[in-house]
Order: C-alpha cells, then sequence, then structure tokens
C-alpha cells in the first residue's frame, strides 16, 4: 500500500516523538482498527520504518472483534508492518471498562517485552484531553486529576495529544482506510460517551487546544508538588518501630494532604481512600483527634502518628 500524508502532520508527529524521547527506539503501536489508532499506526509506519510493531488486542467482549482484529492485520500487511492479536487469557468480568483497560495494558507490556519494543503508543488525542478535564472538573478533582491524559507514563507514550480528532479522521480518509465502529462508542452510560455527545451537541466555549494548554500547566504543577512532598517527607516522615510519625505543621494544605497521604500508603499500599475521606481525616487530624482509615489508626496533634490497629475481637 503506498500511504502519502500530509507532511505537516508527519512533522508534527516527528516532534512530538523526539519530545517523548522515542523518536529512535523501537515503538509497540496499540491499534483497534479505529480511526485514532489507525491513524497512529500510518503516522509511524512512515516515521519508523523497521521498529514498529503493531498490537491489536482482543478482548473477546463482542462477536465482530475477532473480524476487526484480523480486518486490522490485513492492513499492517499491506502496510509492511508486523501486527500481532493479543487476548487475555481470563473473560473480562466486573467493571468491563476498567477491567478491559487493566487486561489490555497488561498484555500490551507484555507484548513490547517480547518484542523488544522499548516504548507503547496509544492514540490519545486532544479530543479525548478534553473530555477528561471535563470528566474530572465535573467529579470535583484536584490537581492530579485535572492534569488530565498524560502526554508518557512509563513505557506509554501518546504522541497525537496535540492532533484533533477531526486531524485524525482526515488522515484515514486521505489513505482510503475504513475504520471500525465500535458500538460502545455509542453507549451513553459511559461517562466518556456522555460528555462526548454533549460536546458534539452544544455550542460549547471549550476549544481542544486550549484544554490541552490547561492539562499541561496542571500536569507541570502536579509534577513540582510531587517533588516537593518528596523532598518534605524525607524531612518530615519517619518511623519509630511498627509506627510512622510525621510532623506537617506550618504547610499548606495541599503539602499536608500529601503527606497525609504518603503516611497511609506506607502503611497500606493498597488504600486508596477518596478525596472526602481524606478532607475528613486531615481536619480530624489538625484539631488533634484520633481517627479510623481502614485499619490504620491515626493520632493527631503537634506529630501525626499512624499504626496498624489490632484486629477486633469476635
Amino acid at each position: 500500500m503506498q500511504v502519502t500524508l500530509k507532511p505537516v502532520f508527519l512533522d508534527r508527529f516527528r516532534a512530538a516523538l523526539c519530545r517523548l524521547g522515542c523518536a529512535d527506539d523501537r515503538l509497540l503501536c496499540a491499534v483497534s482498527g479505529g480511526p485514532d489508532s489507525l491513524a497512529l499506526l500510518l503516522l509511524a509506519q512512515q516515521i519508523l520504518p523497521g521498529k514498529l510493531v503493531a498490537a491489536t488486542v482482543d478482548h473477546q467482549l463482542r462477536s465482530e472483534s475477532a473480524d476487526e482484529a484480523r480486518d486490522v492485520a490485513k492492513i499492517c500487511h499491506d502496510l509492511g508492518v508486523q501486527h500481532i492479536i493479543l487476548t487475555p487469557e481470563a473473560k473480562i468480568a466486573g467493571n468491563l471498562q476498567s477491567s478491559a483497560r487493566a487486561a489490555r495494558y497488561a498484555l500490551l507490556e507484555r507484548a513490547a517485552d517480547a518484542q523488544n519494543c522499548q516504548h507503547i503508543g496509544t492514540a490519545h488525542h486532544a479530543d479525548d484531553q478534553l473530555e477528561t478535564l471535563l470528566m474530572r472538573l465535573a467529579r470535583g478533582s484536584g490537581v492530579d486529576g485535572l492534569s488530565g491524559i498524560r502526554a508518557r507514563n512509563g513505557r506509554v507514550v501518546r504522541p497525537l495529544l496535540e492532533f484533533t480528532k477531526a486531524e485524525l479522521i482526515e488522515i484515514c480518509s486521505s489513505v482510503g482506510i475504513q475504520s471500525v465502529n465500535d458500538p460502545s462508542n455509542a453507549n451513553i452510560d459511559f461517562d466518556r460517551v456522555a460528555m462526548r455527545r454533549w460536546l458534539a451537541s452544544t455550542q460549547h466555549p471549550f476549544p481542544a487546544n486550549r484544554a490541552l494548554r490547561s492539562a499541561s500547566a496542571l500536569a507541570d504543577a502536579s509534577d513540582a508538588l510531587a517533588w516537593m512532598t518528596d523532598n518534605l517527607a524525607a524531612q518530615r516522615i519517619r518511623q519509630e518501630n511498627d509506627v510512622i510519625i510525621c510532623n506537617a505543621s506550618d504547610l499548606p494544605s495541599e503539602l499536608k494532604r500529601r503527606l497525609l497521604i504518603r503516611c497511609l500508603r506506607a502503611m497500606d499500599a493498597n488504600l486508596a481512600p477518596r478525596g472526602e475521606a481524606i478532607d475528613r481525616l486531615l481536619t480530624d487530624l489538625e484539631n488533634a483527634r484520633t481517627a479510623m482509615i481502614g485499619n490504620i489508626k491515626c493520632i493527631g496533634g503537634a506529630d501525626w502518628q499512624f499504626f496498624k490497629a489490632p484486629p477486633r475481637r469476635g
């Protein structure tokens, strides 16, 4: 298949790979068959010849998914790109979206190792970033949540974040590739689909490029706060036997909150309390009260103390 893409798209994609530090490495490209991931495939095939492997995850949740994976395999064959189909070992259960996502990334990680790919590319784009920002704003998220989709998360890279959905559709159309239509993208029971439907149906003042700048600025702020928390934790958190002690006095509220979360995770790495629970606990500790969260007893005062509560009798 002969592919000719606009030079401006190729230049932007190459620049994104350079910023992400993966312009010279092997890339495992996650391709579902939708227009976003097919555009990622087409751009990567042009910029990373000989360094690209495409992977399609068949979650086996729809009868059509196996055929769709084979359709992607044919497109990759025509493009001269190695392609693999990945299927989960166990049936997806529970919360379908979160369970499918966890299974998908686990499969992609193993495939990247097997194919000697340093990075995994996904097709998140600027419209996805806008939807994420507005969804998290609606949920009352803080700085970390409002930082949105990160351009890089470990070995996962997202070089399309500065491309709009319309541009990705244009890229596929210019080559004449027919994309897959996943019916779950029309299910308004999913928060993202409902937000996407609302954005498409109203004259809203939220251009994707401005949302991208806001998310980037908040990501920088989140990284700065994480750096400050690391330094403060080294100075203000200590452990005596089985008790963790923290002196968070005279700090801004957000840094107190982050040190509190750091202490709780040191006691129980699997503890994931909601924001409201952290707010209540922080108020208790600042007022020298004792409280429980999970199986951790927390004592307030000048120095906060945290220790595992003994199991209840009976």
